[in-house]
């Protein structure tokens, strides 16, 4: 069930810009702001394009004995540049502020979508990946969002409104301006289609990095232990490496556009303001006229040359925004139905598998569970032994819901699982899991996570049921001590614990003990042993077994091999019967006698 990563170069590449439509969405609940935002850009815009009449009115008038006049012109000019100023500073903040919200209800979404999936989906994608979308991309948007579709739309006013006014500027001129138009859009054209292809590989290969060094990190005492850091560091080189190699193509290919774009512009330009100084001098049109003319001829050609540069932005983020709706919209294979039935209050607990046939998505070839069918009656404890891999712990992650059985039905107090929604019926159920799960958190979160409304009081009579109080208490800050990322600061046992605490706290009808006492010493495990017991006691307990002591306090034992129930009975009766759990007994359990 390990996660396999995928290359970016077997993902479809990014084909259209209009995939920014699926920030549609997100966008549509402050449509108000978004339409402030835009008539502060139309203002500004507009003001912008009056500036250069300004200019040729205040140039026109050094000709005039008109001192009055000229005052006029320049009271008028400092108006019109202190509207532009503070249009600018309102569009700046209506525009950042939408793209900032939109952002972050997007990560909000994405990281909502992501913790509902059910583990199936994490066997095909790193969630270093995954975090390189909530991050990497959604980053890139806000700097669209933001900054970029503001610019573009500001850019493109001022392009067609720059080209009205060249043309009543000068005609003859601006006539000779459009012929260059066609020589500026076919490389934006030509060339922003690789820009957009490249922009989607250069996000895919810097989200495998990402999953790379997430995996590593999270995995570094092994990695250390084994000394395969110069192999990692290889991996995680060559991955990077990859990324810079696409990342090269794609500022190559935009810097080659914008080099082409902003050359035939301004080449343009300069033989279209040859031929104006020309006609100023045949006295045809007035120097302020002229300088007028070659104020919009810079606006436009640089509204052109922006638009050339913004349009690589906008490919990057339309690859960035079609991976996060990507994700969004990925099948989960486990669903909850569209109207659940509700789980029968109070729980009774009886849990019943009928022919179930399971295999993971990433071993489809091979059987984990193969018709197996049982019944625990409320208030059972029913142990689960047999070799590694039999299929043991595979009865929890489905009872949990965590995957769906390709055959058979699994059932909770007479209804099927997939009748209900998931966090109805998991709120029957207590799970310590092999591997327990310690938060970067206080000792005290930790164990409060199995029931965020506890009290001081509750979590700390929880924790001297697990046996746990007394090392917590030893601790810097006792309950309040930060145990770091997956619990560094404490032992495997204390770790069992801790999540045993968490179990107990959270006070279920259905205990699931997935060899919960694995990493205990002799001692603290009779302690727990003791308080598991209590726990268990008047509830269903299903609990994988490695330890006689769990095995012969069970009420009934299931023996898998294979994905198969070989044997099911009691302790005595079945070391009575010979066969594998009396090998498994003499070997396993008690080191060759029973």
């Amino acid at each position: 069930m390990a996660n396999t990563q995928v290359n970016p170069e077997d993902r479809p590449r990014s084909r259209k810009v209009n995939s920014l439509k699926g920030l549609l969405p997100f966008i549509r609940p402050y449509r108000g702001l978004a339409f402030l935002a835009l008539m502060a850009l139309v203002l500004t815009a507009a003001v912008s394009l009056i500036l250069p009449i300004a200019v040729r009115r205040v140039v026109d008038g050094f000709e005039t004995d008109d001192a009055a006049l000229l005052d006029q012109y320049f009271a008028a000019a400092l108006g019109i540049a202190a509207l532009l100023a503070v249009g600018t500073g309102l569009r700046y903040y209506l525009v950042t502020r939408l793209g900032e919200r939109v952002v972050a209800d997007i990560r909000k979404s994405l990281f909502d979508r992501v913790l509902a999936l059910s583990p199936a989906f994490f066997e095909r994608i790193l969630t270093g990946e995954v975090l390189s979308r909530l991050t990497t991309d959604t980053t890139l948007i806000l700097s669209v969002l933001g900054s970029s579709v503001s610019v573009a739309l500001r850019n493109v006013l001022i392009l067609l409104g720059g080209l009205v006014l060249l043309f009543l500027t000068s005609a003859k001129l601006a006539g000779m301006v459009l012929l260059i138009v066609p020589l500026v859009i076919v490389p934006i054209v030509v060339l922003g289609r690789r820009l957009r292809n490249l922009s989607r590989e250069n996000q895919d290969w810097i989200a495998s990095s990402s999953g790379s060094a997430s995996e590593a990190l999270s995995s570094v005492q092994t990695v250390q232990a084994f000394t395969h850091e110069p192999q990692t560091r290889a991996a995680f080189s060559e991955v990077t490496e990859k990324s810079y190699v696409s990342a090269k193509k794609r500022i190559a290919t935009r810097s080659l556009m914008t080099v082409i774009v902003i050359f035939l512009v301004f080449s343009g330009i300069v033989g279209v303001l040859w031929i104006g100084a020309r006609d100023v001098r045949g006295g045809v049109m007035s120097t302020g006229e002229l300088i007028q003319f070659v104020i919009y001829s810079v606006m436009v050609a640089g509204a052109v040359g922006a638009l050339s540069e913004i349009w690589g932005e906008i490919q990057r983020a339309a690859g960035a925004t079609e991976r996060l709706v990507e994700l969004m919209q990925t099948d989960d294979p486990v669903t909850d139905p569209a109207r659940p039935r509700a789980l029968p209050r109070p729980v009774r607990g009886e849990i019943a598998f009928d022919a179930v046939t399971f295999r993971y998505p990433t071993r489809p070839e091979v059987s984990a569970l193969n018709a197996v069918s049982f019944t625990v009656q409320p208030g059972q404890t029913v142990a689960l032994v047999g070799p590694s891999g039999a299929g043991k712990t595979t009865v929890l992650q489905l009872l949990m819901r965590f995957y769906d059985p390709q055959g058979g039905r699994i059932m909770l107090d007479g209804v099927p699982l997939t009748e209900m929604a998931r966090p109805d019926f998991r709120s029957a159920m207590a799970l310590v899991p092999q591997d327990p799960v310690i938060f970067a958190a206080s000792a005290r979160e930790n164990i409060r996570f199995g029931r965020p409304d506890a009290s001081d009081a509750e979590v700390e009579d929880a924790a001297r049921a697990a046996a746990a109080h007394g090392f917590v208490l030893a601790l810097p800050l006792g309950y309040d001590t930060y145990l770091g990322e997956r619990g560094v600061m404490l032992s495997g046992g204390q770790r069992q614990r801790i999540a045993i605490a968490r179990a107990i706290l959270r006070d279920a009808r259905v205990l699931l003990l997935d060899e919960a006492t694995s990493a205990l010493d002799a001692e603290s495990e009779q302690a727990v042993q003791s308080a598991v017991e209590k726990l268990s006691a008047g509830r269903t307990t299903l609990v994988v077994a490695h330890r006689l002591a769990t095995v012969k306090r069970a009420d009934r034992i299931l023996v898998f091999e294979k994905g198969l129930i070989v044997a099911t009975g009691t302790h005595d009766a079945l070391v009575a019967e010979g066969g594998l759990y009396a090998r498994l007994a003499r070997l396993q359990f008690t080191d060759g006698a029973v």
